[in-house]
């Protein structure tokens, strides 16, 4: 969810064989020469994690947009978030998005003003009201855009909550008094609040839409004090509590939702620290820790982290996510690691032109960034989910997949205009979005990401940074490659010919984004292909 402190964003705080490597055993900065081309290798039978998918959330946007927008356009914008389906030209309609993340508010709405939240569209409403029935019509945009989601196929359902409905809060906010460090709840209210998520998560199953996931606590480590939207800490030993609730209530409800725990605000508060929520790694998963979830019915064998203040400068982006990998795989238990929100929070980025979060950016330079922060959850850390922040956004910040506004003015200007947005606005999809699906749209869930790597044609192994590929396989022998040229030169990429093969006489199908293509197709039937500049670039064919 981004860090409570910055206004603008969320809070807005503030193949099939699939394998992502990050080709090189070390990541050195210079540039090997562009005359010669890389020579891809691949290890199909080392693998690595499991894909579970790519997801976005829906908060904040969704629920003016899904309530009050024409229906065209909403049509329009699930299409590009959640399609599989392509065009007359073979081209993707959408990202194909496999996670869909639902926000259950905590109420703030139905307070209005006196929620203590400026900005109305960072306000929720709840589902539960104060004596304890419930309203089913509320959230109701956003029910549009769960309902939207199941229809196109979306194959993995998670709902989330921050804070504990504003009723049964120790001071009846959306968000804690200052300096208050715990969860915000009333004082034997923990079980209320379990069976609150379990009630909603059983509505939904009631209504055809069952939740795989639920997740409790979001970014349980900042200070939520500040009131700019809903919002909550939480200690490890009250993550804990409510996770044992949690649990007993599924199971009392027959429900088979898995509870996912974590939602850490930056990756490394999962593996090293000693406040609030920190160390969660041991804390959660480790043999005799005192709140060890490990043996608690229904609980996931996952650890979820957000990629937040980690990614530059690149040498950072590695080496949190080595060290990670490394906890992890020294954890008895081994807990798989989901990355589950991200946006560009960082100041003082020095890179084509990105230089902070702020500032919309719908073009190829900020696309180009999260590629590689994607890539490098999924090869440095093995993250066997990747979810962006938010799927639209009205701000002007680098925090969405879709951004809305009210048009351009006679000089060009973006107008936004966030009060009539509620009515009606147009909607452009980002490069980000795109670069997102060269991900999202082909690595399908259940694919293993496998071992990969490239040479010079002299067998001399190669460390570029501004080169990242990685590959993924399914048990049909499906394979998908990604690659990212970050630099300004083309590439020459080599495949191993006997390996990786096209499976008609189309040749392989491929998919570029670029700041003149968006996930655009074409066939090719040779093995050697030419990487244009700045572009994220998929390739799709089978393993002999």
């Amino acid at each position: 969810m981004g860090t409570p402190t910055l206004s603008i964003r969320k809070k807005i705080h503030p193949a099939s064989l699939v394998v992502l490597l990050l080709l090189c055993p070390a990541f050195a900065m210079p540039q090997s020469p562009q005359a010669e081309s890389y020579r891809l290798s691949l290890s199909p039978q080392k693998e690595y994690q499991t894909i579970v998918g790519f997801g976005a959330s829906d908060a904040w946007r969704c629920e003016y947009v899904g309530k009050n927008w024409p229906l065209a356009k909403k049509e329009a914008i699930a299409d590009l978030l959640f399609s599989k389906d392509a065009t007359s030209a073979g081209a993707p309609k959408g990202i194909g998005l496999s996670i869909w993340r639902f926000y259950i508010g905590s109420g703030s709405a139905e307070q209005e003003e006196k929620s203590g939240i400026a900005d109305v569209d960072r306000r929720a409403q709840c589902f539960q009201n104060a004596d304890g029935s419930y309203d089913w019509s509320k959230q109701a945009g956003q029910q549009w855009f769960l309902q939207a989601a199941k229809k196109r196929n979306v194959e993995k359902m998670l709902a989330f909550t921050i804070a504990p409905p504003v009723h049964i809060s120790a001071n009846q906010k959306a968000y804690p008094s200052p300096k208050d460090s715990q969860m915000n709840i009333l004082p034997g209210k923990m079980a209320a609040y379990a069976k609150f998520l379990v009630d909603v998560l059983a509505y939904f199953n009631r209504q055809g839409i069952p939740f795989d996931y639920i997740s409790p606590v979001n970014e349980p480590q900042w200070d939520w004090s500040k009131g700019t939207q809903e919002g909550a800490g939480a200690s490890n030993q009250e993550i804990y509590e409510l996770t044992r609730e949690l649990s007993k209530e599924l199971v009392a409800q027959h429900l088979s939702t898995r509870i996912v725990v974590g939602e850490a605000g930056q990756l490394q508060h999962l593996y090293q620290g000693k406040g609030k929520a920190e160390n969660q790694l041991a804390a959660f998963w480790a043999q005799g820790s005192p709140v060890s979830i490990r043996d608690i019915p229904q609980v996931e064998k996952v650890i979820s982290g957000h990629s937040y203040f980690t990614t530059w400068p690149f040498d950072k982006l590695i080496s949190v996510r080595k060290r990670l990998a490394e906890h992890l795989s020294a954890t008895p238990a081994a807990p798989s690691f989901w990355q589950t929100e991200f946006c560009i929070l960082e100041h003082g980025i020095n890179d084509h032109g990105i230089h902070a979060g702020r500032k919309r950016d719908t073009g190829i330079n900020t696309a180009l960034y999260y590629a590689r922060v994607i890539h490098a959850d999924l090869v440095e850390a093995n993250a066997a989910s990747w979810q962006f922040w938010t799927a639209l956004t009205d701000a002007d910040f680098k925090d969405g997949l879709i951004y809305l506004d009210r048009g351009v003015d006679d000089s060009g200007r973006i107008l936004l205009n966030r009060d009539r947005l509620h009515e009606d606005g147009f909607f452009r999809a980002s490069k980000t979005l795109w670069a997102l699906g060269n991900f999202s749209r082909f690595i399908r869930p259940g694919m293993k990401r496998i071992e990969a790597s490239y040479t010079l044609p002299t067998q001399t192994a190669v460390a570029d940074s501004n080169f990242l590929v990685s590959a993924y396989k399914d048990d049909k022998n499906k394979l998908v490659i990604v690659a990212i040229n970050y630099a300004e030169t083309e590439r020459t990429l080599q495949l191993p010919a006997q390996e990786f093969t096209f499976p008609d006489s189309q040749g392989f199908e491929i998919y570029t984004t670029s700041s003149k293509e968006s996930l655009s197709k074409s066939n090719k039937r040779s093995h050697t292909l030419t990487i244009e500049p700045r572009s994220v670039v998929t390739i799709v064919g089978c393993l002999k």
